[in-house]
């Protein structure tokens, strides 16, 4: 039962497989409350007890119980059986988090995929508000993406509207042989535009162990090599990303995950898009989050707003 004197507010947790991040939104939007804390490795149990810890702290700092609660995980909820699915974070697959949490904190906990709630988030607020249709994808260790339609998520009927990261890639002809990805298919979007397959494609091509970030630094500093990966993943992002506008056609295509921080994205990308989009025009925008690194989380707060139930 809520009690206390901010009934207004609403709390949100942003479940990686690196750190926990937790953060309390009042009516408006505005932060109140923002704290992260590493991701426990002692497995699912721990991860129950890390959450509960984090709620029962921003409440006694609030100074209310019970407050609305909206929990962005990376996977999502089987509609068969409730349970976690397709989880890269594996400790979490097979396990009735939904249900433990609702037990543990005593209250209805709404949880959803994490890039879900990036797509909420910037829809509501963010760099997608006031537009009909947001893809929001993340490019990080992982690739995942979600969608919203005028302010709502888009779940699908099976639940997994937005399942980008594990489509076949659109392979070109310099692109090299499959790669295996993690859930067990070959050539997932996942396995060529994740950060680590950016260094993965870089060692591969120049024998230098660099991670993403180090690799997109060279070539801004003029280094061929690092140039040349860096073109080869705007390209392969260019045609996976021309698969969605070319099947979905949205407004807008949001990114975030470390990879949207490349400032390049927003202008090599469409300009290689447009050969792979059945249009003889593209009005489609590419746009970082405007709420960053923190999107996720503040999506993850408004899925307790009773607007944004989510479409089936």
């Amino acid at each position: 039962m809520r009690s206390g004197p901010h009934n207004d507010l609403r709390l949100g947790i942003d479940l990686g497989g690196t750190k926990i991040e937790i953060a309390a939104l009042d009516a408006a939007g505005a932060f109140v409350l923002r704290e992260r804390v590493d991701t426990p490795q002692g497995g699912y149990h721990a991860t129950l007890v890390a959450i509960a810890e984090l709620v029962h702290a921003a409440e006694a700092r609030l100074g209310g119980t019970g407050l609305p609660l909206g929990v962005g995980i990376p996977g999502s909820l089987s509609p068969v059986t409730g349970r976690v699915r397709n989880a890269n974070s594996t400790a979490l697959n097979g396990q009735a988090l939904q249900q433990d949490l609702n037990a543990l904190l005593q209250r209805p906990v709404r949880l959803e995929n994490d890039a879900n709630c990036l797509a909420l988030s910037e829809a509501t607020d963010g760099a997608g508000a006031g537009q009909g249709v947001v893809f929001a994808a993340i490019l990080g260790t992982g690739v995942g993406a979600g969608v919203s339609v005028h302010g709502h998520i888009l779940r699908g009927r099976n639940g997994i509207a937005g399942e980008w990261g594990h489509n076949p890639f659109a392979r070109g002809a310099g692109d090299g042989p499959a790669l295996r990805c993690w859930c067990g298919r070959a050539d997932c979007v996942e396995t060529w535009l994740s950060g680590p397959a950016l260094a993965t494609d870089h060692l591969r091509h120049t024998g230098q162990a660099l991670a993403a970030p180090a690799i997109v630094t060279a070539a801004g500093a003029g280094d061929a090599g690092a140039q040349a990966s860096w073109g080869r993943y705007a390209d392969r992002l260019a045609r996976a990303l021309a698969q969605v506008v070319n099947v979905l056609d949205p407004n807008v295509i949001v990114l975030g995950g470390g990879m949207s921080n490349v400032a390049a994205l927003y202008t090599d990308v469409p300009r290689l898009w447009g050969e792979h989009i059945f249009s003889d025009q593209v009005a489609t925008r590419l746009l970082p989050a405007r709420h960053g690194d923190s999107s996720g989380v503040r999506g993850a707060a408004w899925l307790s707003a009773p607007p944004r139930a989510a479409l089936d």
